[in-house]
C-alpha cells in the first residue's frame, strides 16, 4: 500500500525538465559602442507603423530609456558620449614633479629630526658638563 505522502507530486502532464537551471556566476554590465547607438537610432528613427519600435527594442533587448538617453546625447552633440564609459573611480594622472617633491619633503622631515635630536644631545651634554665639574672641584 502507498502511503499518499510517498507519492510524487509529478503527474503525466508535468515531466521531469531536461533544461539546465544553471545560474551563472555573475552577469555582465552590456556596453553598447556608439557605432551600435547610432545604427539603433536610425532604426528607431525609421520605424512609422506601430508596435515596429516595440519590435525593435524587444529584438535588440533594449528599454525604451536606452533611446531616450541617447537621444538626448545625440541632441547634444555628445557623440563622445556614446561610447560606453570606464567604470570605476578615475585614474589620476600623476606628475613627475610631485614624487620629486615628496622624496625631497620625506628628506627635510629627516635631515630636521635629526638636526633637533642633536640639538638636545648637546643641551644635555651642556647641563651635565656644568653640574659635574662643580660636584668633583
Amino acid at each position: 500500500m502507498d502511503s499518499p505522502l510517498l507519492k510524487s507530486t509529478r503527474t503525466a502532464a508535468t515531466p521531469p525538465s531536461s533544461e539546465s537551471t544553471e545560474v551563472t556566476e555573475k552577469a555582465t554590465r552590456r556596453r553598447f559602442t556608439a557605432k551600435y547607438k547610432l545604427r539603433i537610432l536610425e532604426e528607431a528613427d525609421a520605424c512609422s507603423k506601430p508596435g515596429e519600435l516595440g519590435a525593435l527594442l524587444r529584438r535588440e533587448g533594449l528599454y525604451s530609456s536606452h533611446l531616450t538617453v541617447w537621444r538626448e546625447a545625440r541632441r547634444r552633440g555628445a557623440l563622445g558620449e556614446l561610447e560606453p564609459k570606464k567604470r570605476g573611480p578615475q585614474a589620476a594622472a600623476t606628475d613627475p614633479r610631485d614624487k620629486q617633491i615628496a622624496e625631497l619633503e620625506r628628506q627635510v622631515r629627516k635631515a630636521t629630526a635629526r638636526a633637533e635630536r642633536a640639538e638636545a644631545l648637546v643641551a644635555f651634554q651642556k647641563n651635565n658638563l656644568r653640574g659635574a665639574h662643580t660636584c668633583c672641584a
